[in-house]
């Protein structure tokens, strides 16, 4: 059968057993790819990492007509598959150690070549790790990153909404083929990710089946995907420290939301912490580690912050931003004292703050307290 390298490596994507180190072997060994499926078994079975069973394998594929089958399932549901010797594979995939053959890609994940995070955590979400995330992927997204989760319950769901709800670009990466969703109950946040100039994209074919070991292979694209990775909340067994062991891999900035001492579900995270991932308690302590934020490099930020003088003259505000800056008009005062006095929830309260953050309204203090900028 005639086909191309791209195609050639597709078929070799919908065979088990044949991840990059095989790939790799193989293309070193006869140059175009799709030359394998002209080669005997016999053949295939005397380069050195190839069985006879992955060579019987490759003979079956070849004579099979699964490539059609998953290019014409690709189609129907508006797919792009992505190889990885396409021009337009993402490059920070390609450094890492085991780079995934192929991307299926629905939607736009030119997203995510500009500035991106990945922000993931446990499953089991308490209050204060929803707030923690709604809290930081709202000043995340208004910065103009991209974020990038997995799609599962607790953190990456919060993650996911919190950037479309702040009109921002997220991505989700999979555990199994976009023809098999997980969880379903996820569909309706899947298409509006999609629908908002986002994407959701998976290394496996089309109806692969989720299971245990595809979740954690699936944590290796999102840490490759970003230069900077965030968990917000995670126990000790988290899956989300499978990813934060990939990205310490792959050499990405890691920071990670101190927590309760008491609270099983923030061990994960201190742990983190004392090994050397960044504390992070609001935008400024990711963005001081990285070299940009919109419209600045990080020496331009700081020129630009000693030169500001700040005033809230002229400016609109909304109702429970004025009973922010009412609050702490006279003296700083601790977040729980804002909530109490404004009578806004914490939620409510932590994406206001932020906003007058960004806005260089309010400046934050340790231990939680607010004051108006000077």
């Amino acid at each position: 059968m005639f086909m191309n390298d791209n195609e050639a490596c597709i078929l070799l994507n919908l065979l088990n057993g044949v991840g990059f180190t095989k790939f790799s072997t193989l293309r070193e060994k006869i140059g175009k790819l799709s030359d394998i499926f002209s080669m005997s078994v016999t053949d295939l079975a005397n380069i050195h990492g190839i069985s006879k069973s992955l060579a019987e394998k490759i003979r079956d594929i070849r004579n099979s007509n699964k490539l059609e089958k998953e290019l014409i399932l690709a189609e129907n549901a508006g797919v792009k598959i992505t190889t990885f010797l396409d021009e337009n594979y993402p490059q920070q995939l390609k450094e890492i150690s085991d780079p995934p053959l192929c991307l299926y890609v629905k939607g736009n994940l030119e997203c995510v070549f500009q500035k991106s995070i990945a922000v993931v955590g446990t499953r089991r979400l308490t209050s204060y790790g929803r707030e923690m995330t709604n809290f930081l992927v709202s000043a995340l997204s208004i910065s103009g990153f991209t974020i990038v989760s997995g799609l599962a319950y607790g953190v990456d769901a919060v993650a996911h909404k919190t950037a479309l709800e702040n009109k921002g670009h997220t991505v989700a990466v999979l555990g199994g083929g976009l023809a098999r969703l997980h969880p379903q109950d996820h569909l309706e946040l899947a298409r509006s990710i999609i629908n908002e100039g986002g994407a959701v994209i998976s290394e496996f074919p089309m109806e692969f089946p989720p299971n245990r070991k595809t979740f954690p292979m699936r944590n290796r694209i999102i840490s490759g995907l970003c230069s900077n990775v965030l968990i917000t909340e995670a126990g000790t067994k988290s899956g989300s420290l499978i990813t934060a062991n990939f990205a310490l891999e792959q050499g990405r900035n890691i920071f990670a939301v101190p927590g309760n001492a008491n609270s099983p579900m923030s061990k994960g995270c201190n742990k983190l912490i004392r090994e050397g991932a960044k504390l992070t308690e609001n935008l400024d302590d990711i963005t001081e580690e990285i070299a940009f934020l919109p419209g600045f490099s990080k020496a331009e930020l700081s020129k630009n912050k000693a030169k500001e003088k700040f005033t809230i003259d002229n400016k609109t505000f909304s109702e429970d931003e004025n009973k922010i800056i009412n609050c702490i008009k006279y003296e700083d005062k601790t977040i729980d004292l804002i909530s109490m006095e404004t009578k806004l929830s914490l939620s409510k309260l932590l994406v206001c703050l932020q906003n007058l953050e960004l806005r260089r309204i309010v400046s934050q203090l340790p231990g939680k307290r607010y004051k108006l900028s000077q």
